[in-house]
């Protein structure tokens, strides 16, 4: 496969906040936590970012603090997407400038675009990128699609190497593999969906459960690598109700909640999000002290 950036598991990394900004020394030790963990690589100001809110200066120096504080121990893939093109050009152009490994880059939400008019976006981007460049499909919060047929045209790119497929449409996601899984690496978006993405082809995911459990969703890939599909059923099973609770309100909410309660910074989110409800808070936590995330 042309430019795999990583095999497995990589964070969609929280941006630790408080009222007066972005918490850096939080998230130090959140760098810190997932690399000691054994994490795959790791994805700073990504949409579990809440990068729709960053200004773009903190966006810079979050991408610029984390390639600091990494200092190559594992791949970072900066996310670089927003709705307006311009940017998206700038952003990535920055990331590459500043030693990221690869881009990520989300489809444009609210103003959207046609299938065309994402063939022009991520052409775009890819030509002016230096660094692999890997297409995110969330529809469920975009509103915008990427049809297979369309990735198929950009997987021809020489630098889009990869695609975090988050549609949860199996049929999609079987449509993916059938047209052009043996030219691009196909991660899953889904934390509930690493087991039978991988069985498929996936080449892992970008998770979101792994921000605060980094060491088992890295096993669970592993038992996919060497074949042992039936225990990281069995795993994947097990972790569902806490995949459940951290996107039973609108994601990062329930993940800055976790990540709060062990110690990692302010339950903190920028408006328009607000913090979790104590109802859905108390099942997340019981959640994960059922599986000695929390005691």
């Amino acid at each position: 496969m042309k430019n795999t950036v990583f095999k497995g598991i990589a964070t969609a990394m929280v941006t630790p906040m408080t009222s007066q900004g972005v918490d850096y020394d939080t998230l130090a030790r959140l760098i810190d936590f997932q690399i000691e963990n054994g994490i795959n690589a790791l994805v700073p100001t990504g949409t579990t970012g809440e990068s729709a809110t960053l200004s773009p200066e903190e966006r810079k120096e979050v991408i610029r603090f984390t390639l600091r504080r990494v200092d190559g121990r594992v791949p970072v893939i900066a996310g670089t997407g927003t709705n307006d093109t311009r940017f998206v050009l700038d952003f990535t152009r920055f990331a590459c400038d500043n030693g990221a490994d690869a881009v990520l880059i989300v489809t444009p939400y609210y103003n959207k675009s046609t299938q065309g008019g994402l063939i022009a976006h991520y052409t775009a981007a890819a030509d002016i990128s230096e660094k692999p460049v890997i297409l995110y499909n969330v529809p469920s919060r975009t509103g915008c699609n990427i049809l297979p047929e369309t990735v198929s045209v950009l997987a021809d790119h020489p630098k889009i190497c990869g695609i975090k497929e988050a549609s949860g449409n199996m049929a999609q996601v079987m449509e993916l593999f059938a047209t052009c899984g043996d030219r691009i690496d196909i991660y899953s978006g889904e934390d509930g969906l690493i087991q039978p993405m991988m069985a498929m082809g996936g080449m892992g995911c970008i998770s979101v459960i792994s921000n605060i459990m980094p060491k088992e969703t890295v096993a669970l890939a592993d038992m996919m690598f060497r074949g042992d599909y039936k225990n990281a059923a069995r795993l994947q099973c097990k972790l569902l109700p806490l995949i459940h609770s951290l996107f039973s309100e609108v994601n990062p909410i329930p993940v800055k909640a976790a990540l709060s309660e062990m110690g990692f910074g302010e339950n903190y989110v920028r408006l328009p999000l607000v913090p979790m409800t104590q109802a859905n808070k108390e099942i997340l936590f019981s959640r994960m002290r059922e599986l000695g995330v929390l005691r």
